[in-house]
């Protein structure tokens, strides 16, 4: 692996400056227009950035405490596809709202009869003329109750192969016959939702791609949902990470317990053998590579560091730890709201816990959610077994295909 980072004089970081000297508190349409949204993205919406660029304009804004919008699922995942399949009137119509964040989205992939098996989806989108007539439901839709459409996948042809039978939409989630119920987890937040159809009705220019070509671009977006959850903070990018957490503890003292000070230890190293492999695959990148299924081995690690971060950050109180709101005193390098937190569980004077930061009691309680969400850490170590490691294949004798080659979305047939 080969990755140094340019010095602090190199032209790309004196322009990211200079633009920030311009613009100390940009908006999302600001950032969107400068094209740092997507800098990796060509003209006018990126600005063909290499990994390295793309890190440094990350790391310039981060010092400058400038974040980025929040629109992951838009901009990481609905976004790509619609680049990747999508018209010139369909680029022009939704790429601006996603990236200056106007427009927020949602994803409809699993249902309570396909979740790990998302091919054998069932709902259907039966073409009437002009218009798809969708019948069905999608469940575990992760901010469904805020966003203005869904990336959604329906099954157009139920006579064909089921990887072959499905076709990739957008969904306006304000369409007649579109409904939903909350899903309130343990967390107590309301962050995921059960959605039904009722014959919505949708004009055919709503759909991305080819009739039938819905798996190819599935398993696009999939990809960058994975990638996407093993990054920054230790919940899939967002809350605090093992470098914040570290920074707590060393600020209240040292640990005794020897049982506890391994636990550290192994974060530790854990936590940079994630860096590593981070920097591996962004080189490989820059070697014009593709990684594929390594994308798995980074989120099983970033999911398990997830809940080995958190479960360690409760088991500093003792027991003080059972109790909600209980986490490390003291303030997190790099203070933020993390969304249903400051609902849920609120901070300072309102709280039993006055110089906890909430997102800890949060991040327990939500962290079984990480090896399960995107792929469970079932699939992703078959994925790796098969087509990173190449150990012998699963067979799956009711398909004729290996039991990886079912949810990687990969078929000899």
């Amino acid at each position: 692996m080969e990755f140094d980072m340019p010095a602090g004089d190199d032209a790309r970081r004196v322009i990211v400056r200079e633009w920030i000297a311009a613009h100390p508190n940009p908006t999302d349409q600001e950032l969107a227009d400068a094209g740092y949204v997507v800098p990796h993205w060509p003209a006018p919406w990126g600005l063909d950035a290499d990994p390295i660029h793309q890190l440094i304009i990350a790391e310039e804004l981060a010092a400058a405490d400038i974040s980025l919008p929040h629109n992951a699922i838009g901009i990481g995942w609905a976004a790509p596809v619609i680049w990747l399949a999508g018209t010139d009137a369909q680029k022009q119509r939704y790429l601006p709202g996603i990236f200056s964040d106007r427009e927020r989205w949602c994803q409809l992939f699993s249902e309570p009869d396909a979740g790990s098996d998302l091919a054998a989806l069932s709902t259907r989108a039966i073409r009437d003329g002009d218009e798809y007539v969708i019948t069905g439901s999608k469940i575990w839709s992760s901010g469904a109750h805020g966003a203005r459409f869904g990336i959604l996948l329906a099954r157009t042809d139920p006579d064909v192969a089921k990887h072959r039978g499905i076709s990739y939409f957008v969904h306006p989630m304000d369409a007649p016959g579109t409904t939903m119920t909350p899903i309130v987890d343990m967390t107590t937040a309301h962050s995921f939702n059960q959605v039904f159809f009722d014959d919505v009705r949708i004009p055919v220019d709503m759909r991305i791609g080819e009739e039938g070509d819905g798996w190819r671009l599935a398993k696009a977006t999939l990809a960058n949902e994975r990638v996407g959850l093993s990054s920054g903070g230790a919940l899939w990018g967002a809350g605090p990470g093992v470098d914040d957490f570290l920074d707590l503890v060393r600020s209240n003292g040292s640990i005794a317990d020897p049982v506890l000070r391994q636990r550290l230890a192994r974060l530790h190293s854990n936590a940079e053998a994630l860096r590593l492999t981070q920097l591996r695959t962004l080189s490989a990148q820059i070697a014009g590579e593709t990684p594929g299924p390594a994308a798995s081995i980074q989120k099983i690690m970033s999911d398990e560091l997830g809940g080995e971060l958190m479960e360690l950050a409760k088991d500093l109180q003792g027991a003080d730890g059972m109790l909600e709101g209980s986490g490390p005193p003291g303030e997190i390098a790099t203070p933020k709201r993390w969304g249903p937190t400051e609902i849920n569980f609120p901070r300072g004077d309102e709280s039993h816990f006055r110089f906890v930061d909430p997102i800890w009691h949060y991040g327990f309680l939500f962290s079984p959610a990480l090896t399960l969400g995107g792929g469970t850490f079932a699939i992703q170590r078959n994925i790796v077994a098969e087509f990173v490691l190449g150990l012998p294949r699963e067979p799956n004798l009711e398909h004729g295909m290996t039991w990886a080659q079912t949810r990687h979305g990969r078929s000899e047939h």
